[in-house]
């Protein structure tokens, strides 16, 4: 398998972000747009959170515009603003300048100026912005610091304000690095300090760097340092300028204000057709900001609005809800967002793509994916598959994001710090897939991760009475409800309606519902909104919601009362599972798997008998559920355990119900195995593939559950981020449904391959499979 991986990684590498905008390294160098000098536009902005479109903060919720600069109001280090237009990429000349203004020191100052030779292992523009390492050039106290070497400034400590200029020039294979101090009012040179680097070090992104000496702090859990603290400083940057042919100019790296789209198109089987539902994201804006977006489209060739949306303040999103939408034919449309200066000026932006028509007279093809730990981040060779695929349906089952998604930790109160710290992260989401989002209907769960937990035992949206920062224990939620409900907003505010839009404790939304669409009807489900808590239950030593001793009677877990769906999300799929206007085919949309499908987890020695964050517990409520939806013949489509597995439900017997696709994570981080042939687990009627670890078992929960398939990883040591990846098992799923033959073509596709190629070990071992519609209720052929 390393010997694949190793192969397949040139390729990779080479190609990964060439195709829509998803990255520029390898086409800048190739050919750059013609150098030009830029500046940025603060001078002219309202203040706000959101910076730009042309750069990325570390972290969002550290930096404003203010008084016409970027003003950091951390006190800690690893604070930086990147560009996202312009990378240096080859050795020749450039030139930046920037002004300072000293706004807050602590006992000594840390200490600002600009970051250059920032690179991650793949040298791309966005993974490059997560890079704490390069060049520092920049003012400290009253000392000019170039790399190792520094120089003083005259009454440097008593300066409010300097204008700080770096110029590169090629000198053979070393680049002369110039960093020059003047005064902010005069010009007049306050010092300057020169040293030469290797043409190697200065490439890659650049950036303003802020209180640098206080040493990179990404990955802190706490992301604010106390006003006077060594080496703390605080500073506003304005007037940042690049120019010079060493940098590659990329303008259609610009991201924001428009961040990106999602859609749904949904057959309502009302008077009302087919409603198009569309939320266009925005960065967090300024309340002197224009507040709305418009929407047009392409009818006959001219652009016609279909009016504009207000944009929610806390999660940044406006949507859009289209009734009677003509869904036979692909509609070409815009979004625009017109942003306003202090000036009195208006730029326009916009943001395209294509509704599709509604897929008939041919099966409907669906990408499915969960789980995306940034290490992995952004993910090219899965968000370029998607694009070689053209998928008629995109689905993400949740988790967008991890805590530690951009590093900084996370803030959980107040409110409005604790969403944007969730907006900055998820935003990473979008920028890794919304090409193929922008022309795709979207369907997107939020899941425990998305709402700063471990693990979700919702119990009706209640409020968590314990705090607790890892895989909680206590039911509820411990985020405010006002940070879950734009969690939730930002997410599935495009989904069609929801069947009973009717909040939970907190007035904490909810979002269950179904979407007609291509001939199949889909049940969209929160299967840990009501879910019960293990502290319900006495799990034995340790985590209480793990079972380690494999000796434990899990059966005594099954308490009385305990819930899973809830009774509102069961009635609805009893209704819906009786409901096939408009559709021949079924599936059910959620988190995660109803079995528990896992043997280890954290690492291969990790064994653990039951977890009970799987949809494998409750039991009762779990076998209601399934029993519910064994009449809809539908297939459950998840994600959330890192661990792509095709499993069939039983109930009263093996094999009685419907099949569940767990799909592999997009960059899988907490690993799990499935391994029972290992542990002797007694099992029946290992299919004809004769695969290990399959057939008929009865899992850790008591459950009965017949697996067809697994896609076990390897212990992920590369140092390559896709290359890791692929050990760990990520990758994606896709399914074909075929509303003629009533079957259901399921893939698995791995991380690091070309999914159109057609090579022996693209899929993980067992796949492909095809199921037919009357399978999912145990009317069985497989096996």
């Amino acid at each position: 398998m390393k010997r694949n991986i190793s192969r397949r990684t040139g390729l990779k590498l080479m190609t990964a972000g060439t195709l829509m905008g998803l990255g520029t390294r390898d086409r800048a160098t190739a050919a750059p747009s013609k150098p030009a000098a830029a500046t940025d536009a603060w001078a002219k902005t309202h203040d706000r959170v959101f910076l730009g479109g042309e750069y990325w903060a570390n972290p969002m919720e550290d930096w404003r515009v203010s008084e016409g600069g970027a003003e950091c109001l951390s006190m800690a280090g690893g604070r930086s603003v990147h560009s996202l237009t312009h990378q240096i990429t080859q050795n020749g000349a450039f030139t930046m300048s920037v002004t300072l203004t000293r706004l807050e020191t602590g006992k000594t100052d840390g200490g600002a100026g600009f970051r250059i030779g920032i690179r991650s292992e793949i040298n791309e523009y966005r993974s490059n912005c997560f890079v704490q390492k390069g060049i520092n050039a920049g003012w400290q106290g009253d000392q000019l610091i170039l790399g190792p070497k520094t120089a003083p400034v005259k009454d440097g400590s008593a300066l409010k304000q300097v204008k700080l200029t770096l110029k590169g020039t090629a000198e053979g294979d070393k680049c002369a690095l110039t960093l020059t101090a003047y005064a902010a009012d005069s010009g007049a040179e306050l010092a300057a300090i020169m040293h030469p680097f290797s043409a190697d070090e200065i490439l890659g992104n650049v950036s303003m760097a802020n209180n640098f000496a206080a040493g990179a702090v990404a990955g802190a859990k706490k992301n604010k340092a106390k006003a006077g603290a060594a080496g703390a400083g605080r500073y506003r940057f304005q007037n940042w300028t690049m120019e010079g042919n060493a940098f590659a100019v990329s303008p259609q790296n610009q991201f924001g204000p428009l961040l990106w789209s999602m859609y749904s198109l949904s057959d309502s089987r009302t008077d009302e057709g087919f409603v198009m539902k569309l939320s266009a994201l925005t960065g967090p804006m300024g309340a002197k900001d224009n507040q709305v977006v418009e929407l047009l489209v392409k009818k006959g060739g001219a652009w016609k609005s279909l009016g504009q949306a207000k944009l929610d303040p806390d999660a940044w999103v406006a949507t859009f809800r289209i009734p009677k939408w003509d869904a036979k034919q692909a509609t070409p449309y815009k979004v625009v967002y017109r942003e306003q200066h202090t000036d009195g000026s208006e730029t326009p932006h916009e943001w395209t793509g294509t509704i599709k028509a509604n897929p008939e007279g041919r099966p409907l093809r669906m990408a499915a994916l969960t789980c995306q730990n940034d290490y992995g981040f952004p993910y090219a060779p899965v968000a370029e598959n998607l694009l070689k695929l053209d998928p008629d349906l995109v689905f993400f089952s949740g988790d967008q994001i991890y805590e530690n998604h951009g590093g900084f930790g996370i803030i959980r109160t107040p409110e409005e710090p604790a969403i944007l710290n969730y907006l900055r992260k998820f935003y990473q989401h979008g920028w890794a897939f919304r090409e193929v989002m922008r022309n795709a209907p979207t369907l997107c769960l939020p899941d425990d991760h998305d709402v700063f937990q471990g693990n979700i035992w919702g119990e009706g949206g209640k409020k968590m009475d314990v705090g607790d920062t890892g895989a909680s224990s206590k039911g509820g939620y411990i985020e405010p409800a006002r940070m879950v409900n734009a969690v939730h907003k930002t997410n599935v505010a495009h989904h069609p309606d929801a069947y009973d839009p009717k909040p939970v404790q907190q007035d904490i939304s909810v979002y269950y519902g179904d979407m007609v669409y291509g001939g199949v009807g889909f049940a969209i489900i929160a299967d840990r909104q009501w879910k019960s808590g293990p502290e319900h239950v006495e799990t034995g030593a340790g985590r209480a919601d793990h079972v380690p001793d494999p000796g434990f009677d899990t059966l005594k877990l099954d308490k009385p009362g305990l819930v899973l769906l809830g009774e509102r999300q069961e009635e609805f799929l009893k209704k819906w599972a009786q409901d096939w206007r408009g559709h021949a085919l079924k599936a059910v949309l959620s988190q995660t798997v109803f079995a528990n499908v896992a043997t280890h987890h954290g690492g291969p020695d990790g064994y653990l008998k039951a977890d009970l964050d799987s949809g494998g517990w409750p039991q009762t409520p779990r076998n209601r559920a399934v029993e519910i939806m064994r009449p809809s013949m539908a297939l459950h489509i998840n994600g959330d355990q890192h661990l792509t597995t095709l499993t069939q439900y039983g109930v009263e017997k093996q094999r009685d119900s419907n099949w569940s696709f767990c799909t592999p994570a997009i960059s899988a981080g907490y690993p799990r195995w499935w391994r029972p042939d290992e542990l002797k687990m007694p099992h029946e009627n290992r299919p004809k593939h004769g695969l290990p670890d399959t057939g008929e078992f009865i899992e850790g929960l008591g459950n009965k559950a017949y697996v067809y398939a697994v896609g076990n990883p390897e212990v992920g040591k590369a140092a390559n981020r896709y290359e890791k990846a692929h050990e760990k098992g990520s990758g994606f799923g896709f399914i074909t449904f075929d509303t003629e033959k009533k079957t259901y073509f399921i893939e698995s596709f791995r991380f690091l391959i070309d999914a159109t190629d057609g090579k022996p070990g693209n899929q993980f071992p067992g796949w492909p499979v095809t199921i037919q519609q009357r399978e999912n209720r145990g009317e069985n052929v497989i096996g």
